[in-house]
């Protein structure tokens, strides 16, 4: 019996070290390297960069109080379209008592006076039809009247104005009631009814009523790289695309390339703009973050191929171009001269034909990604 078990365990011992004389020598042949290969063929490339910047209106103008005093009434909502010169406020004059003060004083002065001028004029208007004072001093006496009449309208007026803000005179050319300027839409009242307001001075900006734009006149506003800004020329088109509205692209024009850089992140930006063309349902809206595609290079029906199978040797460039089949096969390095590239495809000048096959990179198998 332990003879036999003897004789199995030499069996086990001699099975194994077969087994790994026979693997290790698996393991020490060489192995056929094998390499994708890619065909030359005719094709467009475009050399694309993407800029990020917002959609905003070309004029967008802040509406400011002409006088100062406390929102009585908002007329329109953020949202509503406004035309030319139509009322979006009420403002409620809060007087200055001093200013008050001396305009009602110069109401009573006007009104004393004009008494005095009515009593001259009376006298001298019943002398005149008694034929015993001249027409050159009647006409004195009446153009004095008018006059005083005159001076009284204007003192009213002028306290009506301290007052309430507007007279009889010119109560549709009120300054209490607050315009928009211009035809568009109201982005946005930072003011509530109640809240105080002053008009624009010398030594402050005013308070601003709302924020009125015309949005069927946008404009994409970005910043792109100075290694990009030189191939750019005004006038190129662009892909405007939205993050809101990723479904929807929109078309647009280059028109502004700033002349001078600004410094962001220690890298030098140069501000652009574009002319948005505004679709007709009106679904962009002020301050959309939006990524713009600028077609900086292209190259249409030239001879191509990825640029994985080009080798770079300082400023040379080649290929190993496919030469045999099966086992005959061989690769045979060849200089070529490339052009415009889109990070995948690279456009071949000179050193190929269509439809020569080219060695690319080596294809690694499962096996030796294990290893």
């Amino acid at each position: 019996m332990k003879k036999y078990f003897k004789l199995v365990i030499a069996a086990i011992v001699a099975l194994i070290f077969i087994g790994t004389f026979v693997f290790l020598w698996q393991k020490s042949q060489p192995k056929e390297i094998q390499y994708s290969e890619f065909s030359t063929a005719t094709d467009s490339i475009r050399k694309t960069t993407i800029i990020t910047g917002k959609i905003e209106p070309r004029n967008e103008v802040n509406v400011k109080p002409q006088i100062s005093g406390i929102i009585a009434e908002l007329m329109k909502q953020p949202g509503d379209r406004v035309e030319q010169g139509e009322v979006i406020a009420k403002v409620k004059v809060i007087p200055d008592m001093g200013q008050l003060s001396s305009a009602e004083s110069r109401v009573r002065l006007a009104d004393i006076n004009l008494k005095q001028v009515e009593t001259d004029y009376a006298r001298t208007k019943n002398l005149h039809d008694q034929k015993l004072v001249s027409d050159e001093d009647y006409e004195k006496a009446r153009q004095q009247l008018k006059q005083a009449q005159e001076e009284k309208a204007a003192a009213v007026d002028a306290l009506q104005v301290v007052r309430d803000g507007v007279s009889k005179s010119n109560a549709s050319a009120s300054s209490t009631l607050i315009r928009s300027t211009i035809s568009g839409i109201i982005l946005d009242i930072p003011v509530k009814v109640g809240n105080s307001v002053i008009n624009s001075n010398t030594f402050n900006d005013g308070t601003t009523i709302a924020t009125v734009a015309n949005m069927n006149d946008l404009i994409f506003r970005g910043n792109i790289d100075e290694t990009e800004v030189g191939q750019l020329a005004i006038g190129v088109p662009m892909k405007i695309t939205i993050g809101a509205l990723q479904d929807l692209q929109f078309d647009a024009v280059l028109e502004y390339i700033s002349p001078k850089a600004t410094e962001s992140n220690g890298a030098n930006q140069f501000e652009i703009k574009a002319a948005v063309v505004v679709p007709s349902d009106g679904k962009i809206r002020s301050g959309y973050s939006a990524n713009a595609e600028i077609v900086l290079a292209e190259a249409n029906n030239v001879l191509c191929v990825p640029e994985s199978a080009i080798e770079f040797v300082g400023d040379s460039t080649f290929v190993y171009v496919v030469k045999g089949e099966g086992k005959q096969k061989t690769y045979e390095r060849q200089a070529v001269v490339t052009g415009l590239s889109d990070g995948v495809n690279i456009e071949i000048r000179k050193g190929l034909k269509k439809d020569q096959k080219v060695r690319g990179p080596q294809i690694i198998s499962e096996d030796d990604k294990n290893e």
